[in-house]
This record gives C-alpha cells, structure tokens and sequence, in this order.
C-alpha cells in the first residue's frame, strides 16, 4: 500500500447479454466484501467502483484466479475489515484493490498492471485517511526511466503534465521523497497530505476518476509489442517495480498490525504486488545493490543515494530539475 490478444474500448465488440454477464460478475465480486461502520463520511469503494465500471464499459474483465483467495478479512481484533477484489483483462495482468476500514482509519491501495506485451505505466493510487489527516500518492507510474532516457516520458507524458498542473494546485507537495523512490514516479504524480474534509475528498475524487479515464486511453491505444527483447524489458521493469514495492512499503506495518505478520507478507508478496515471486528471480539487493535504507547512504560512485526531495522535483514543463 504505500506510499494492462487486443482489447476494445467498445461496447460494440461485445452482444448486449454478454456485457449484462460481465456487469453481473463485477457487481457480485463487489458485494462479496464489506465494511464496518466508522466515524467517517469517507467512502473509498465509490473510488474502486467507478474504475470498474469504466474499465467494463470498454472491455470484458474477467475474475482473476487470486479473487477466490483474497476477498474479505476481518482483523485480528474484530475492529477492522480489509476488503479485496481482483481481476484480469486481455491487455491487464492484474486490476486489483483493497480497501481497509477501522474505526480509526481507512486505507485504499488500488493498481492496474498491464501484461508484459504492454509498456503502459502503471496506475497506481494509495490513500490513507483519519478523521484529521489524509495521505494519498496517485499517480502513473513510469514502467521505464524518464529521468534520463526522454522517449519514454515523451510517449506517456508529455500530452498528461496540463493534467498534473491542475491537480498540482489543488494539492501541495506532501514531503520529502527519496530520489530512488522519485524515480518509480512520473511528473503527473499527486504526492501530498491534507486536513481531512468533504471539500477536499471530492477533489481527489475527480483526480481519481481523471486519472483513470486517461490511463484507460493509453491502454486503449497500446499495441501489442511482438519483439521478445522489448518484452523482456518490459516484464523485467515490472519485476523491479514490485520489488521495490514488496520491500519499501510503508502499509506493511498496518498489515502485520490487523492481521499478523504471516498473513501480511503473504498479502503482500501474493495480492498487492502479485509477481514479485513469478515474473523474476532478481532480489532487492540485486536492483538496488548501493540502496541500504538510510539517508546519507553512498553508493560506490559517491553519489547520495539517500538524498531526498523537499518540493516536486519537476518544473512546469514536466522536466526533471532534481539532479
């Protein structure tokens, strides 16, 4: 938690009664979690909702074989409910969320991986809140570096930083992050904190919801890759990304928390980042061989792998001025 064959964006590929099924199958998954009632007006499952049903309207989503498995847990104080749904696509690997509601807190953790046959980011959007404070990273994550290689942030980002401005202003950077994690984030990323409130919650909804819609068209728009060597970047890129993630991941503590440290790792390494186990055979340590953890760390090269970012590292035009 921390902080995508072809596919149509048509209704028209699919009979009526086929697509009336796939809304059935999405709507049951849906009802099999369930919530606790809290002291908060905040919902995060109208978040998860809405991406489903966008993501229905333009292909068919299919349960993904981790659905039977993780779907609803109660914490191991009677006091939480951690609600879990997954599914798969033609061009997506793995859709995924979960959803984590105590009386204290609620938590969102939802990303879309695309298949390996695909260099789309990956969304991602992670969002913890209080009754008094909110944390939320939502972004597209860069599948391969923008920071010094410009192809990629020309192919996926460039058209989206007018987007990234709009949200900027409505959400202030939230602190510093470390420049190896700046770079699993693109130019667009929402990285903030804010007193919690009506006003601010429906604003992140609309970015939610204008995020998703424009990662739905980069899906959309993907061709397939056929050449084996790009393939094996992109599926190695992902494998590096979850690795990260399986590692660095600051919910691991409200996991292990609610539901002991078993079930948390196998939370984490089998549900949330889902690959990190069969997509590679690479270690933490075999990425990020000079990253051990703390500020101020050198690498072999002298450089301050441990340096951190007070204010967003990218200008208005979405140039990295971190360096």
């Amino acid at each position: 938690m921390g902080f995508g064959g072809s596919f149509s964006f048509s209704l028209k590929s699919s009979s009526s009664s086929s697509f009336s099924f796939q809304q059935h199958t999405v709507q049951s998954l849906k009802r099999r979690g369930f919530s606790i009632q809290s002291c908060f007006s905040v919902s995060y499952h109208k978040f998860v909702d809405f991406a489903l049903d966008q993501t229905s309207l333009h292909t068919k989503l299919l349960p993904s074989p981790l659905q039977e498995k993780y779907n609803s847990i109660n914490s191991n104080d009677g006091k939480g409910a951690l609600s879990m749904l997954s599914f798969e696509t033609d061009k997506i690997r793995l859709l995924r969320s979960l959803i984590i509601e105590t009386e204290t807190m609620q938590v969102l953790d939802f990303t879309v991986f695309p298949k390996a046959e695909y260099d789309v980011p990956i969304f991602c959007a992670n969002f913890f809140t209080t009754a008094k404070t909110n944390i939320v990273v939502l972004d597209l994550n860069p599948l391969h570096d923008i920071i010094n290689q410009n192809d990629y942030k020309e192919k996926y980002f460039k058209s989206l930083i007018p987007l990234g401005l709009k949200y900027a202003e409505h959400f202030p950077w939230g602190g510093k992050l470390t420049s190896e994690s700046i770079k699993f984030f693109s130019p667009i990323v929402i990285w903030t904190r804010f007193t919690s409130s009506s006003q601010k919650y429906e604003v992140l909804y609309s970015a939610f919801r204008d995020y998703y819609k424009v990662w739905l068209e980069l899906i959309d728009t993907a061709v397939k890759e056929t050449d084996e060597y790009q393939i094996f970047r992109n599926l190695e890129a992902q494998h590096r990304y979850l690795t990260w993630r399986a590692e660095k991941d600051p919910g691991q503590g409200v996991l292990k928390k609610l539901t002991g440290d078993r079930l948390a790792k196998d939370l984490l390494r089998s549900f949330l980042f889902n690959g990190v186990d069969e997509l590679g055979s690479k270690t933490f340590d075999d990425y990020f061989p000079h990253y051990h953890g703390e500020e101020g760390t050198l690498n072999k090269k002298g450089g301050n792998v441990g340096k951190s970012f007070e204010n967003r590292p990218w200008d208005a035009s979405g140039k990295f001025r971190g360096q």
